[in-house]
């Protein structure tokens, strides 16, 4: 059976336990044609080759949908709803601002499913999509732009064949990107409470994101992370009043992987409430427009 890129995968030497995307093909010298692979559902990168891929039906492809979906829906009963995220009927002459989020993304795909998620949660958010090991390059100019509260640098990470030593992050994909990038912003904005910064993907060198400054990071157990995770971190510190103080605990109530997928320190929210609410719109000259 041909394998193409874009054509939905498993590989047999694993189980078939991951779905993964053809992105590239390439004849590698030792061991022959190989393909490298996106997770679909989760932030994996990995190779293989094409003697170890088996295609994937779509019966199989909606499973593997509906069974995360079940699991997004079961962390969603987890969340702790406190007022402060959102407006009531009553509060009718207060405003809402959570924390602006600026998201960089290493999957186009996966960029424009987190832009819904923040948009569905009543989150500004200015998501870019650039390979993870350019994101770090755009870091200062973005973040003088756009000033966000909340910076998530992700995409796809994962160990490289037969890694043994895991505290080396040259044995990881996309690690040393990412922590690139969380210098950048650190070097831009020092101060945890001023900038949250959320870094990593699946199988990511947890302890490399937090001694750089970032205050959550994946991947404590090395395990594979939901493309949605670090966006559900996000949003918990965004929604959270100014006031109150985000632990790891409170984070993995949130997100699909749990604790084991992602850390980090106790952070301050982002969330603010204001009072009165707004009733013109800012013009930079002539009459302003009511609300």
């Amino acid at each position: 059976m041909s394998i193409k890129c874009g054509d939905l995968v498993s590989r047999k030497s694993h189980g078939c336990d991951v779905i993964f995307k053809v992105c590239h093909i390439e004849e590698n010298r030792d061991e022959g044609i190989t393909a490298v692979l996106k997770g679909v559902n989760v932030r994996l990168l990995a190779d293989s080759p094409i003697s170890d891929l088996v295609k994937v039906s779509q019966e199989e492809v909606n499973k593997d949908r509906e069974a995360f979906a079940r699991k997004e829906k079961r962390s969603d009963k987890r969340k702790i709803t406190k007022k402060g995220g959102r407006l009531s009927r009553q509060d009718s002459n207060i405003f809402s601002q959570p924390g602006k989020v600026l998201h960089l993304d290493g999957d186009e795909d996966y960029l424009k499913l987190c832009l819904k998620e923040y948009e569905k949660n009543g989150i500004k958010a200015f998501g870019y999509m650039y390979k993870e090991t350019e994101q770090h390059k755009h870091i200062k100019r973005l973040i003088n732009e756009i000033r966000p509260d909340i910076l998530v640098v992700t995409g796809h990470d994962g160990l490289l064949k037969d890694s043994k030593d895991l505290a080396d992050i040259n044995n990881y994909r996309n690690s040393m990107g990412f922590m690139q990038s969380v210098k950048e912003a650190r070097k831009i904005q020092p101060s945890l409470d001023e900038l949250v910064i959320i870094a990593g993907a699946c199988q990511s060198h947890y302890e490399a994101f937090l001694e750089a400054g970032a205050n959550f990071a994946s991947s404590p157990d090395r395990i594979l992370i939901h493309a949605l995770d670090p966006v559900k971190a996000c949003i918990k510190v965004a929604l959270a009043p100014i006031n109150k103080i985000v632990s790891s605990e409170e984070i993995s109530k949130v997100t699909i992987s749990g604790i084991k997928g992602i850390g980090g320190i106790e952070t301050r929210g982002k969330h603010r409430g204001g009072a009165p609410k707004p009733r013109y719109r800012l013009k930079q000259g002539g009459d302003a427009d009511a609300v």
